[in-house]
């Protein structure tokens, strides 16, 4: 398993509080930045601190980290954190204070690797960041299975499609079709999918 010590970390969270803060805002404030002194004294690599109305989509473009971590104080934040990592996923870890068994729930759905409802001790970093980053992976693992899965699904389809029209249109056995669609494929230097999908367009224009 990767050190999670050695990963790429982004923070998000509340940099300072406004002039005008209430007590509430305060108490946000110091307890994002007791997060990021936990993070530094655990010595993890923080490679930017944003707050949750920064650009964060184009701020994780550039600066490509491991994990992110959400110090979440509102859930537009961890959406856009979300956002933002769809086309490349993330091992993102959101601590809150919200213990909302639906929020939670619906941010384990949307990719959150870890939801934590409790502050962060500096002895519990390292567990925390290396079981997200575990999650994380059998997430991946899985989805890539499951895209696997469908993906020979449609190629068998698309197969049994292309021997059905061999069988039809020259009065062959399903072995035989089976047989021409292997050798077009030698012949071609495709995959057997491919050789299918091809003969199936050309069924499909001359209808």
């Amino acid at each position: 398993m990767t050190d999670s010590k050695q990963l790429k970390i982004v923070v998000i969270n509340s940099l300072v509080p406004p002039h005008d803060a209430d007590e509430a805002q305060q108490r946000l404030a110091e307890r994002a930045r007791a997060l990021r002194i936990s993070l530094l004294e655990g010595g993890y690599n923080i490679l930017a601190a944003l707050p949750p109305d920064a650009d964060i989509a184009e701020q994780i473009a550039q600066l490509e980290p491991d994990i992110i971590i959400v110090d979440e104080q509102s859930d537009a934040a961890l959406k856009k954190v979300v956002a933002a990592t769809a086309g490349a996923p993330r091992p993102i870890v959101c601590f809150t204070e919200d213990d909302d068994k639906q929020k939670m729930r619906a941010a384990i759905e949307a990719g959150v690797s870890a939801y934590i409802v409790t502050g962060l001790p500096v002895e519990r970093v390292n567990n925390v960041l290396d079981v997200a980053l575990a999650r994380f992976q059998v997430d991946q693992k899985l989805r890539h299975e499951l895209s696997e899965t469908k993906l020979r699904l449609a190629e068998r389809k698309l197969i049994e499609r292309a021997k059905g029209l061999l069988m039809e249109r020259q009065q062959c056995t399903e072995d035989e079709a089976y047989k021409k669609l292997r050798r077009l494929a030698m012949d071609k230097n495709l995959k057997l999918s491919e050789v299918a999908q091809r003969m199936i367009d050309v069924v499909d224009l001359l209808i």
